[in-house]
């Protein structure tokens, strides 16, 4: 199983209705936030938004609050009321917890505490899996600490292995993975760096939360021209070839192929 909505994932607040159609037209799938982005008091709201919300249910992914709290099971009610079958569970660490979605429901864990990392690998398993996200902020509260970057704007290094734990345990598996919200909006070359890391290390799509850092996804995953006439040039040579063999000064074996095809794949 995959998930192929496209590679930029935009959160939409779920107690602010009149954003989701136009979150909808600027990004290639919207998140609806029923748990972080929505107030304790308006969680009630944000759930009758959702349910009578009017938008293309096959590019809606709602996120729902975690299987620890009250407000989980309200949430699963609710989505089961909608045409939406794309569900993001906040803070999973239990595979099992899973097990009140049907057969109907497509799920993306969200690991994003110290336990949902270590427990990657049984999320990713589960049968409704269908990918899996990461998140940085969360991780390191969970770990008592206060920052999940360094002051020159990088990753500190368990934020890192976050990342990639959670990749790895989405690709074991077959699931798509996808990379966390860059929070500093304006800090535009960071995302395109980070966009671009996450497309080459085989990250399906990257979240975001705000409509301008879209694009400056899309940028990134989108294979330039001479990237792209790469791949078409590699494919057609080993055509003739048998085994491994030398293209424009380099070693050609299948790894090599593949990544070229997953080029061409992301046109």
């Amino acid at each position: 199983m995959t998930f192929d909505v496209g590679p930029a994932l935009l959160f939409c607040p779920a107690d602010r209705p009149e954003r989701f159609a136009g979150a909808l037209q600027k990004a290639d799938a919207v998140i609806l936030d029923l748990e972080d982005a929505v107030l304790p008091d308006a969680k009630e709201r944000a759930r009758a938004n959702v349910i009578a919300a009017d938008v293309d249910p096959a590019r809606v992914i709602v996120r729902v609050n975690a299987p620890d709290t009250a407000e989980f099971a309200l949430d699963v009610d609710a989505v089961r009321r909608t045409p939406f079958r794309t569900v993001m569970i906040a803070k999973s660490e239990d595979a099992a917890a899973f097990d009140v979605f049907g057969a109907e429901f497509d799920l993306i864990a969200l690991c994003e505490t110290a336990r949902g990392v270590h427990h990657a690998a049984s999320l990713a398993a589960h049968e409704r899996t269908i990918a899996l996200m990461w998140g940085a902020e969360d991780l390191v509260a969970s770990l008592g600490g206060t920052s999940s970057r360094l002051p020159d704007g990088r990753y500190r290094d368990v934020a890192r292995t976050a990342r990639a734990q959670v990749l790895l345990a989405a690709g074991a598996q077959g699931r798509s993975a996808v990379d966390a919200v860059h929070l500093d909006i304006d800090d535009v070359d960071g995302l395109a760096a980070e966009a671009a890391d996450a497309v080459a290390s085989g990250f399906r799509a990257t979240a975001c939360i705000h409509p301008k850092q879209v694009a400056v996804i899309r940028d990134a995953y989108r294979p330039d021209e001479a990237t792209v006439g790469w791949a078409r040039a590699v494919l057609a040579a080993a055509e003739g070839e048998r085994g491994v063999f030398r293209f424009e000064g380099r070693m050609v074996d299948e790894p090599v192929l593949r990544h070229a095809r997953a080029v061409l794949g992301r046109r």
